[in-house]
């Protein structure tokens, strides 16, 4: 039987196996009713159809990058020692691209919610199918390492709605009314949220009881446990806990990113083949190759990837954080 923790950070009972979104009746305050407001604009413009919301949203998004000025700093700093052979308006490029595609991969999300499979499945391509069939014919355990895109949650989503039990580990969002909403969205089809606040044991009982679990592999968790690896054209602080998971839950390694494209409306998810070289390897290899699939998927499909995230925050003994580099890209 699942034991149950006293509460959360957001005043919700909790159970040790999965965290499952609760309404509160503080949600209902005058104080939320902006967020509400913003919730109900955006699902109903996900009920448009996507030749029509597309255009409209790439707009808000690429101004609205335009206008947070902090995270395009981030964004601009990532790219600027991940490509540094390219130019200033290249690499504005890709950010502008990436603030463009980012609200309409999230309305995708939000019409897979609404509407329901059925509705999309004729606008998703799915690269290397084969591999997860294969998986699914031979009854394995797998994890999926999925770098952070902006659809990252419609693939397990479509999967769930299929029958197959997933299984993710998350962050909670800062704003408790679209924490709220967004957690019951991926939950809209099964499986099991295991926040990342609550260690990593719930998701591992998950995966080991046949769940497919779901693994953001790019974020940077500081300097204990973490190799410092190559990262594009620089490095970064890269836990190695893939290699441990998999052993630790008998699972196969499977890389996935989802690339939506505006222009055509279409969800593309690229499947590459398991990772079962991992197996026998040391902790800094483990780290090089989760960054390798990372670089082989984002690489071609730079505009899908969530640069506004402090991806290189922890350096090298003696280097200076680039965030706090002052006279990269100041603001003005």
């Amino acid at each position: 039987m699942s034991r149950h923790l006293p509460w959360n950070q957001h005043g919700n009972k909790k159970n040790n196996i999965e965290y499952i979104p609760e309404f509160e009746p503080s949600f209902r305050h005058p104080s939320n009713w902006g967020a509400w407001l913003g919730v109900y604009a955006f699902a109903g413009i996900a009920l448009l159809p996507a030749s029509v919301r597309d255009p409209i949203l790439g707009k808000i998004g690429r101004l609205a990058g335009r206008m947070g000025k902090s995270a395009r700093r981030r964004a601009q700093i990532n790219l600027y020692y991940c490509f540094p052979e390219k130019s200033d308006a290249e690499r504005e490029a890709i950010i502008d691209a990436m603030y463009t595609t980012a609200p309409q991969a999230m309305a995708m999300m939000a019409e897979l919610a609404l509407r329901g499979p059925e509705k999309l499945l004729s606008r998703v391509d799915w690269k290397g199918l084969e591999i997860i069939e294969e998986m699914r014919r031979n009854d394995e355990k797998v994890i999926f390492l999925v770098p952070h895109g902006w659809g990252v949650d419609i693939p397990a989503m479509l999967m769930a709605s299929q029958g197959q039990k997933m299984a993710a580990m998350f962050h909670n969002q800062g704003n408790k009314i679209f924490d709220y909403v967004w957690n019951t969205v991926r939950r809209r089809f099964g499986g099991r949220l295991h926040a990342r606040n609550d260690g990593i044991k719930p998701f591992i009982q998950s995966v080991r009881q046949g769940y497919w679990g779901y693994y953001l592999p790019d974020q940077d968790h500081g300097p204990e446990h973490s190799e410092f690896v190559d990262f594009f054209a620089t490095y970064k602080a890269t836990l190695p806990a893939i290699g441990r998971l998999m052993k630790v839950c008998r699972a196969r390694v499977i890389p996935l990113f989802p690339v939506y494209d505006g222009n055509t409306h279409r969800l593309s998810i690229e499947v590459r083949p398991p990772m079962d070289d991992l197996l026998k390897a040391d902790d800094h290899t483990i780290a090089r190759r989760m960054n390798e699939e990372v670089e082989l998927l984002v690489g071609p499909h730079t505009e899908q990837y969530t640069w506004i995230l402090k991806l290189l925050k922890t350096r090298k003994p003696g280097e200076k954080e680039p965030y706090k580099r002052k006279e990269l890209f100041p603001k003005k």
